[in-house]
């Protein structure tokens, strides 16, 4: 009996995971020495239990690399192809905003929840259609590691996990940003939706 009765998948896929990876891996350094380049300004507010729900939202994304991987499909078979340009293009999609978005950011990019003194409020680039774009980056990711693994049905366990992590740091960071620019924050909220353009 199998205990994880995950789909067999082909090498395309699974290829355009691992570069995929590697390429998010890279624009995730360079955002980190984007925003460590310039002297750093004091921080104003800081939310510490994010890291709480970093860990959350790791689980939720872990979740789904759990189990063994089947790479059984012929490389050029018509299903191993489609599934592998599935992957390249929920990768790329994924590499291209959390690119541009922690490219708006700039020196305001940070793995945990603050302010600095000199903070700005990032309405430009991707952020001008979504508040939280890097999380939609991030579920894009994830969505593309379960097809690319095979392990759809893990998506069960994990994006509950993934969107609980994200909306509790989604709350963190709006209450720092509501208390840095007040109103401006307010009416940049009413406008723009946090993860789907004009939905939700």
């Amino acid at each position: 009996m199998n205990n994880f009765p995950n789909d067999p998948v082909g090498l395309p896929g699974f290829a355009a995971l691992m570069l995929g990876f590697v390429v998010f891996f890279a624009a995730l350094m360079v955002a980190r020495m984007r925003a460590t380049k310039e002297a750093a300004a004091p921080i104003a507010q800081k939310a510490s239990v994010t890291w709480l729900w970093i860990i959350v939202q790791g689980i939720g994304i872990g979740i789904i690399g759990f189990g063994p991987i089947r790479v059984a499909l012929e490389a050029g078979s018509t299903k191993a192809i489609v599934e592998g340009l599935a992957v390249a293009l929920l990768m790329g999609s994924a590499i291209a905003l959390f690119n541009a978005s922690s490219r708006a950011m700039g020196k305001n990019w940070a793995l945990v929840a603050r302010t600095r003194s000199d903070h700005t409020l990032v309405q430009n680039g991707p952020f001008a259609w979504m508040r939280h774009p890097i999380y939609v980056a991030l579920f894009l990711y994830m969505i593309a590691m379960a097809v690319a693994f095979g392990h759809i049905r893990n998506l069960v366990v994990g994006i509950p996990l993934y969107m609980l992590g994200t909306w509790m740091r989604v709350t963190h960071e709006e209450r720092l940003l509501r208390t840095q620019f007040g109103a401006a924050y307010d009416n940049y909220a009413a406008r723009v939706k946090r993860f789907v353009p004009g939905l939700f």
